[in-house]
């Protein structure tokens, strides 16, 4: 139920037919997983608490650095060197202090993925690591959770929510992680600090579609977005037969250790995957 302080704080969702009060009692009673505290993950949070997300769970093991303040919003100079989760818990609970905000101080890996997965309605992906995704697709492929995926690299973006509603999985589109060479980070091709911004944005609105079960969450489609261009466009996906998780006659039949596989980045911003040049053409 809603109190007074919820109809004061919340009167321009509860005036939308869409949302409403019980949708705002939805909003409260969700819980969503944020993994990522860097460029993405920080418009991602700040908008999600703003809107009353009762639920939210950060997941972040890293330490601010001078060169994220470009982009990454919840960090402040005072912040530098320290704790990524901390100081986005500090300014998030001034933003919104009836959200409750838990914090993972850890790296996920393929031990401890399904446990926290499991725990939460959905599942937002802020990292730009490999390991990281394919692990969270997976993982929410098993427990039955859309996992909302952005990347990022220079001036494009793109962005899919993955095994929604029968609909595709991340493996569908990138069956196989790229070889660890032809991976750039943000660190060498740079990114311009607003990009973040946008595609964590939009994955913020993803989210609470999900959860208000309204519009046409981005489920079949890749959108891909042109900064400079200033122009969106999507791309059609589709749930594969053949593919390995979700397909017909699956092979991955449990979360695997696929750490090895991928080279881990070391910062938290997404980058666009491996093919980008192809998706952009």
């Amino acid at each position: 139920m809603l109190n007074k302080r919820d109809y004061k704080r919340y009167a321009r969702h509860l005036s939308l037919d869409q949302v409403g009060e019980q949708g705002q009692i939805k909003l409260k009673a969700a819980k969503v997983l944020l993994v990522g505290l860097g460029g993405l993950g920080c418009p991602v949070a700040q908008y999600i608490v703003a809107a009353g997300v009762g639920r939210i769970g950060l997941v972040e093991f890293d330490t601010v650095d001078f060169s994220n303040l470009q982009r990454q919003i919840l960090h402040t100079e005072n912040s530098v060197a320290t704790s990524k989760i901390d100081s986005a818990v500090s300014r998030l609970s001034e933003l919104n202090s009836d959200v409750i905000l838990i914090k993972h101080d850890i790296r996920v890996d393929s031990n401890n993925v399904m446990d926290l997965v499991a725990d939460y309605d959905v599942v937002v992906d802020g990292t730009d690591n490999f390991a990281t995704r394919y692990l969270l697709n997976d993982a929410c492929f098993f427990n039955g959770k859309p996992y909302i995926s952005a990347a990022i690299y220079k001036f494009e973006g793109q962005l899919a929510v993955f095994n929604y509603q029968e609909g595709p999985c991340y493996r569908c589109l990138y069956p196989e992680p790229p070889p660890a060479n032809l991976v750039p980070n943000c660190a060498e091709g740079g990114v311009l600090g607003v990009l973040p911004g946008v595609m964590g944005t939009i994955q913020a609105m993803e989210t609470l579609k999900i959860i208000l079960d309204i519009g046409d969450v981005c489920s079949n489609h890749l959108l891909l977005y042109d900064a400079l261009g200033t122009s969106f466009r999507k791309m059609k996906i589709k749930a594969r037969e053949d593919c390995k998780l979700c397909g017909e006659n699956p092979s991955i039949k449990s979360v695997q250790s696929i750490e090895q596989v991928c080279e881990t980045v070391s910062n938290e911003d997404s980058i666009l995957e491996w093919d980008v040049q192809r998706l952009f053409k």
